[in-house]
């Protein structure tokens, strides 16, 4: 390695002539023997002549360097020197077996390891051995032994999935691949990160390499970055920037547009020495955030470098209406109180103007905002409620919330048809205790959610039993009575608390739960999803297709064959099945990215492994005999001029 380069040579051994090198300096400064003396008396009038030339008595040190340099160059160029030559595989007779990762990890240094593998297949064409070349994305592959002109061609049509791979499932192939032939040779063309179950991976890699030579692509490529766990929080839009190793210190930037592709803004990372994830903020407003659908990282072409944005990331505008003067009286103990500090970590709360709440919400409506919530508001105008149903038929979430105004009214603004009066401890529907939450129904959508010990109700507004109450229960207390109820109105949703939003009724406005019910409920304005309408089977279960979905290199195109409709709650990462992009109609899209909230990436351990270790070659290999051959004969007609003169 000199300077960053690295030289090889094809013939090594020839370079022990440069052991001669002595002797050669010896021969070419070597005196003439001495001539022998005769005494010949007229011999005498000769030493008076003046000669015409002298010739010197041995030759100048300059001279005989150049000859030596020549030589050199000669013996240098018979070795077969190489700039940058091949460092991957060990020379066999057997049949050639590449390994090659080929998720979204590794497309953006992908054409580095088509050039690698084309290198492995030129050499193995040269020495007539037969090549196997097995993607790690496809374990039901049909993979048989062909010819390196084959393999070639079979190598220019891999591109890289979008999507993690699990390289245990390619283990059976890769045994049934390589079978008995001991004198097989196996290169494993790594992007160095662990996609999951690695270790296992590994070991299984041990057990079907046993003594057979490996040689693993590992380093000379650069960092495949991710994006994952995107948050629009209230004063800003975050992102976090992951790599799988802390390799030094890194800066980048992450880039934000919007549904057409146009730039919203920029916004730059930075990685300390050990770190191996950062975050990036967008500090924009609220607006224009809302209108960013894709983050990606300027410069990496990778799948797993772009973070799709739907509805779900949009932070709402969330009306809040109350019926209750004590707002403003004693505004810590007031229900808006407990529902700003809920709604604030993703939502941004309006309060209504005070007043009728009929105004208030009239203000609301002509605002277009997705989502609204009543507080203890009693019957409202038929002007209003017929405005409220409309916006709800259009796709509007209402959200109400019990109290002494609701209990007494006669409203059929509520999913459920309500008794008059409610029912609280020491009343006429008394309780002996206050009871608990029971748990939240399988197919609502507080489904999931893990049930609060510590919350109780003393106090609430109770539903008349019918046929569709139990569909329409969200959550229930451990009498079976309905905590929270909701049904769909339309494209929207019609939602109960059966309990005030304050403390007078329940103790639940004071949990971590509540926050959680209220961000599930948030979710679900603006979006095609209504969860909890009705019981989930497979009848009734809304689906989406896909419509645009990005390739291995992040780019969009149309979706492949394999991509398949998915449930229109879908959260998970994306598969073979549902490859990233985004599924259902254009004006409401779902997006599905290749990182999940949580992932985080993490450097694969090749430790375990008896393998040769092989870097990646930005540069062309060179072959420098030609410059050597032309520069020693250039010496030697320097040497030839200079004998003439």
């Amino acid at each position: 390695m000199i300077g960053g380069l690295s030289i090889g040579f094809a013939q090594p051994l020839l370079l022990i002539g440069l052991v001669s090198l002595p002797v050669l300096w010896w021969l070419l400064r070597l005196m003439p023997p001495r001539p022998r003396r005769i005494d010949f008396p007229p011999t005498r009038l000769l030493f008076d002549i003046a000669p015409k030339e002298e010739t010197p008595s041995h030759t100048p040190w300059w001279l005989t360097l150049l000859r030596l340099l020549a030589a050199a160059l000669v013996i240098f160029a018979a070795a077969g020197p190489i700039l940058n030559p091949q460092t991957g595989g060990t020379r066999t007779t057997g049949p050639l077996l590449i390994m090659l990762d080929d998720g979204w990890s590794a497309a953006a240094s992908w054409d580095l390891r088509i050039k690698a593998a084309d290198e492995l297949i030129a050499s193995a064409e040269n020495d007539r051995r037969g090549v196997a070349l097995i993607p790690l994305s496809e374990p039901a592959r049909d993979i048989a032994m062909m010819p390196a002109g084959n393999a070639r061609i079979a190598l220019r049509q891999l591109s890289p999935k979008p999507y993690s791979i699990d390289r245990v499932e390619t283990l059976p192939l890769i045994g049934r691949t390589i079978g008995s032939a001991t004198d097989s040779e196996l290169v494993w063309i790594s992007d160095g990160v662990d996609t999951g179950r690695g270790a296992d991976f590994i070991e299984g890699l041990a057990k079907i390499a046993n003594e057979r030579p490996l040689t693993i692509y590992d380093s000379g490529a650069p960092q495949p970055h991710g994006l994952a766990a995107a948050e629009n929080a209230a004063a800003k839009m975050t992102v976090k920037v992951l790599r799988a190793q802390a390799g030094g210190p890194e800066t980048g930037t992450v880039r934000a547009l919007d549904a057409r592709g146009a730039p919203i803004g920029d916004a730059s990372f930075a990685f300390g020495l050990s770190d191996r994830e950062s975050e990036v903020a967008f500090d924009l407003p609220v607006e224009l955030r809302n209108d960013i659908a894709r983050l990606e990282v300027v410069g990496e072409r990778s799948a797993g470098a772009v973070q799709l944005l739907d509805k779900r990331w949009r932070r709402r505008a969330v009306g809040l209406v109350s019926g209750a003067t004590a707002d403003t009286a004693q505004p810590l103990l007031a229900s808006t109180f407990y529902l700003s500090r809920a709604l604030g970590p993703f939502a941004d709360v309006r309060l209504g103007e005070r007043g009728a709440p009929a105004n208030a919400i009239a203000q609301f409506l002509d605002q277009k905002l997705p989502m609204i919530i009543l507080a203890d508001v009693g019957t409202l105008p038929a002007e209003t409620r017929d405005r409220l149903k409309t916006w709800m038929d259009n796709g509007g979430v209402l959200i109400r919330f019990a109290g002494p105004r609701l209990a007494a009214a006669d409203d059929d603004l509520v999913p459920v048809k309500l008794r008059r009066g409610g029912r609280s401890l020491g009343g006429s529907l008394t309780w002996e205790k206050p009871q608990q939450l029971a748990g939240f129904a399988a197919d609502g959508p507080f489904a999931g959610l893990a049930v609060p010990p510590d919350v109780t109700v003393t106090r609430q507004v109770l539903a008349e039993p019918d046929a569709s109450l139990t569909t329409r229960s969200w959550a229930s207390l451990a009498d079976g009575t309905p905590l929270v109820t909701g049904e769909r109105r339309g494209k929207g949703v019609l939602a109960l608390f059966h309990i005030s939003a304050d403390m007078r009724w329940s103790d639940l406005p004071m949990s971590g739960a509540f926050v959680e019910m209220l961000r599930r409920i948030v979710d679900m304005s603006g979006t095609t999803q209504t969860a909890g309408a009705g019981p989930a089977t497979e009848a009734n279960v809304e689906t989406v297709a896909p419509s645009r979905i990005l390739d291995g290199f992040g780019a969009f195109g149309p979706p492949p064959s394999t991509a398949k409709p998915l449930r229109a709650d879908f959260r998970d990462r994306a598969t073979l099945d549902h490859p990233p992009g985004f599924y259902g109609p254009p004006d409401g899209p779902l997006a599905v990215n290749t990182l999940a909230p949580a992932d985080r990436l993490a450097p694969l351990d090749t430790a375990p492994l008896k393998a040769n270790h092989a870097s990646y070659q930005n540069a062309e290999p060179r072959d420098l005999r030609g410059m050597l051959l032309s520069g020693a004969l250039l010496l030697f007609l320097i040497d030839a001029l200079i004998v003439s003169l």
